[in-house]
């Protein structure tokens, strides 16, 4: 269905020529789903935008081929003038892509974005293409079909977003689909759903997929092969089940390690030290070198080639080269940076909870308006919230789980106020005995110092005409004055580091960043104030798995250290079981269960608990 041979994708930047993708080669077969895995920033989405042939305007294929089908029906993707390419985007190839706030129109209905492809790319019109649209809203997930028809994006929580966005991809029902983060900001239950929904459609077409996304537990169900890219390259290519039961490069055996879980709650996690290396430099050796456990004195020095160490096995590492020593040195475990294991006394007192709650959360209700007529009138209202009561303690977490658009984000934002001008919210938020839904400007401001929040969709929630030193700035500037610059400038850079980017990030715009470090940003920019409760809402949805070891470890480390408390957002029962001292089962806008972490997911009570429970992917463990 899709061959790639020796890829070659630069882009010219301040910094110099970028190599983002060097030598690429795989081939997707017929009805297989083909998993692309590794960090942000190593070239997964290049990849697929070269294929699309939707590369930023500063980027170019250097070099490679790339074919569509096969034999006498194969079509050479980068020979095709852009009149004809059109036809093949969208009709042949679909995408789903990262990021669904960028990515559909701000200004049409969800529903017309759909019926525009559907008229596209088939015969359908009019009448047909509506009902064509209402029906694939219907089989994404997206309740009352017919009158979120009608919806603009902004009305929609980032799971609904991004169910649109998968709408429109498999509308024209293509022959091949890119799926670039499909299932990033979907719930377990939805997520199960689209997943089941590509199966079918995969069985009824015969359509290839290729899947780039981070969740491990989604690519050991989904995928028939597995290929690990790193720094432009692909590390490591093999069978889905050989590669998860017996990973060969020292990589994908670290990102394994790196999983978050119950089972590894007594300790930090196993991240990788380091961050993928700038592609703007010339390589003399081994890319991974420099954070490898396995490194040997000749990796410095030494390109290694993709080896072919079984049947359909290809591994990208001197290990493995001829004449290296048998069998492969045993790998070491990689210290996670600044993150130390929990004390038992504080696991000990995780279960004990403390007298006074930071946050005392009662009866939290949050009414939209509905507006409709000519001159947009209130006709109703719509109950986001209705009524919700928990308790966040000092020093302890929370998790909020649920399905999109229960009423999880729009209970985070309430709490910072950050509604208080499209909807009236009633009840009260206690922070320290002082309700933050009564306050008002300096008392307010004062409180943002105590109370931040990571938002869920980075892109839209920074500011693209700031640098990246200036966006962090920022919030210390206002909300901490009596810091000089020298002293924000040296917390601006010690943050830098701590969440995985290097310092020339500070240096750069939110564009010039992929989506996963976009994320740190936002979390470095909640992190600066030094707050004592942080609203988190999918804080590491869009980071790949050792990134997200690197902020799990660094939020408890700071919990250890500071009492930081969090209100977590989350559909990653993993991440849940990992940092929760507590947890929240939403539906519907009310509270379905909550009690003690442990308590709730070995033992829940409502049905709908264990359903959601039910839908999550579990991956077997090396």
């Amino acid at each position: 269905m899709v061959t790639i041979d020796d890829l070659q994708v630069e882009l010219e930047s301040e910094a110099g020529l970028v190599r983002a993708i060097d030598g690429l080669k795989l081939s997707i077969e017929r009805g297989e789903t083909f998993a692309l895995v590794g960090e942000s920033g190593c070239g997964k989405s290049m990849t697929a935008l070269a294929l699309m042939r939707l590369l930023p305007e500063a980027g170019y294929v250097a070099g490679g081929e790339i074919h569509i089908g096969a034999g006498r029906d194969a079509i050479d993707v980068l020979a095709l003038p852009e009149a004809q390419m059109r036809a093949v985007r969208g009709g042949r190839i679909g995408m789903i892509f990262q990021e669904p706030s960028t990515s559909l129109n701000p200004v049409m209905p969800v529903g017309r974005q759909i019926v525009e492809a559907v008229e596209a790319h088939t015969p359908l019109r009019g009448a047909a293409a509506r009902a064509k649209a209402i029906d694939w809203l219907r089989r994404v997930g997206i309740p009352e079909p017919e009158r979120r028809f009608d919806d603009y994006p902004f009305r929609m929580s980032g799971g609904q977003k991004q169910r649109v966005m998968i709408a429109i991809a498999l509308a024209a029902e293509p022959d091949f689909l890119i799926a670039d983060e499909p299932t990033t900001a979907l719930d377990v239950t939805i997520q199960a759903q689209i997943l089941d929904l590509l199966k079918d459609l995969q069985r009824e077409h015969r359509m290839g997929l290729l899947l780039i996304t981070h969740d491990l537990a989604v690519v050991s169900g989904m995928a028939q092969r597995v290929a690990l890219m790193y720094a432009g390259q692909i590390i490591e290519v093999a069978p889905a089940d050989e590669f998860f039961a017996a990973p060969k490069h020292p990589y994908a055996r670290a990102l394994l390690r790196a999983l978050p879980g119950g089972d590894r709650r007594s300790g930090p996690l196993e991240a990788i030290a380091g961050t993928v290396p700038p592609m703007s430099q010339d390589f003399a050796g081994c890319r991974f070198a420099p954070r490898c456990a396995a490194v040997m004195p000749h990796c410095a020095g030494t390109r290694p080639e993709l080896l072919d160490v079984a049947p359909r096995h290809g591994v990208r590492c001197l290990l493995y080269a001829p004449g290296a020593p048998q069998p492969a040195p045993a790998l070491r475990p990689v210290p996670a940076p600044a993150a130390a294991a929990t004390p038992p006394e504080q696991l000990a007192a995780a279960s004990t909870p403390a007298a006074t709650p930071l946050l005392d959360v009662h009866d939290l209700r949050v009414r939209f308006p509905l507006r409709g007529g000519l001159l947009q009138r209130v006709i109703g209202h719509f109950d986001a919230v209705g009524g919700v009561s928990f308790q966040v303690r000092q020093g302890q977490t929370l998790a909020l789980v649920g399905e999109s658009g229960c009423g999880k984000t729009t209970t985070g934002k309430a709490i910072v106020q950050l509604l208080r001008r499209v909807a009236t919210v009633e009840g009260r938020a206690l922070l320290d005995g002082h309700d933050l839904l009564d306050m008002h400007g300096a008392q307010l401001q004062a409180a943002r110092r105590q109370v931040q929040i990571i938002f869920q969709d980075p892109f839209a929630s920074l500011n693209p005409r700031m640098r990246v030193a200036e966006i962090l700035d920022e919030g210390l500037a206002a909300l901490q004055p009596d810091l000089d610059a020298g002293d924000r400038r040296a917390r601006v850079e010690r943050l830098t580091e701590q969440v995985g980017l290097r310092r020339d990030a500070l240096g750069r715009y939110p564009h010039e960043f992929s989506g996963g470090q976009r994320q740190r940003i936002a979390i470095a920019r909640a992190l600066a104030v030094q707050p004592r409760l942080i609203v988190c809402d999918e804080p590491t949805s869009a980071l790949d798995v050792s990134v997200q070891a690197q902020i799990l470890n660094l939020l408890r480390e700071l919990q250890r250290e500071l009492g930081v408390s969090y209100l977590f957002i989350t559909h990653n029962i993993g991440v849940v079981e990992y940092v929760a001292d507590f947890v929240a089962v939403m539906r519907a806008g009310r509270i379905e269960e909550q009690g003690a972490c442990a308590d709730v997911l070995a033992r829940p009570t409502r049905q709908y608990t264990r359903a959601l429970l039910a839908a999550v992917p579990r991956l077997q463990m090396v």
